[in-house]
């Protein structure tokens, strides 16, 4: 079983800054890519960035979070961040960290764990 919390979340103005952070307890952390993913309201979750270490520290990012976004992972605090910038109301969203074994996935559905979710608002 592994544990995922998640902070950082609140209330930012349209291009203000945020950094999400989620700290995973209970198995070896270097197993797992872990993931953003968020959910807005009334639409679906979505992938957000994601940090592999089984095949190589390497970084993804969905196409419309590149160069906004960055995801970070420091495996010595079993964390993974999510550096935020240049905040549009459209990113408002409750954003959750995702785990699963081995090779990241950008599909909720192959998570295998998540945490309880950490609400952004970008007010415009």
């Amino acid at each position: 079983q592994v544990l995922l919390v998640e902070s950082g979340g609140g209330l930012v103005q349209a291009g203000g800054s945020l950094r999400l952070s989620c700290t995973a307890s209970g198995r070896t952390f270097t197993n797992y890519a872990l993931g953003w993913f968020r959910q807005a309201p009334g639409k679906e979750r979505e992938f957000v960035a994601a940090a592999s270490w089984s095949y190589g520290n390497i970084l993804y990012y969905a196409d419309n979070m590149k160069g906004r976004f960055t995801i970070a992972r420091d495996n010595a605090k079993n964390t993974v961040y999510l550096q935020m910038n240049s905040l549009k109301a459209e990113d408002t969203a409750v954003y959750y960290c995702a785990a699963r074994t081995g090779y990241y996935s950008r599909n909720s559905h192959d998570q295998e764990y998540w945490g309880k979710g950490t609400l952004v608002t970008v007010s415009s």
